[in-house]
């Protein structure tokens, strides 16, 4: 490895533990997924009725 990419390296761990870059809505899924859709027959959207 290179001189600087150990210096980059330690600047983006530095960099996170200062301040850490986890997003939480980049590793949740958001609604019922196709394991849902499976259990209940269908699609979540075939099924929802919005008034």
């Amino acid at each position: 490895m290179s001189f600087w990419a150990s210096i980059t390296n330690y600047a983006v761990a530095i960099r996170e533990f200062i301040a850490p870059s986890y997003r939480p809505e980049r590793h949740y899924m958001r609604g019922p997924g196709p394991a849902c859709a499976r259990r209940g027959g269908g699609s979540f959207e075939a099924r929802a009725t919005f008034h």
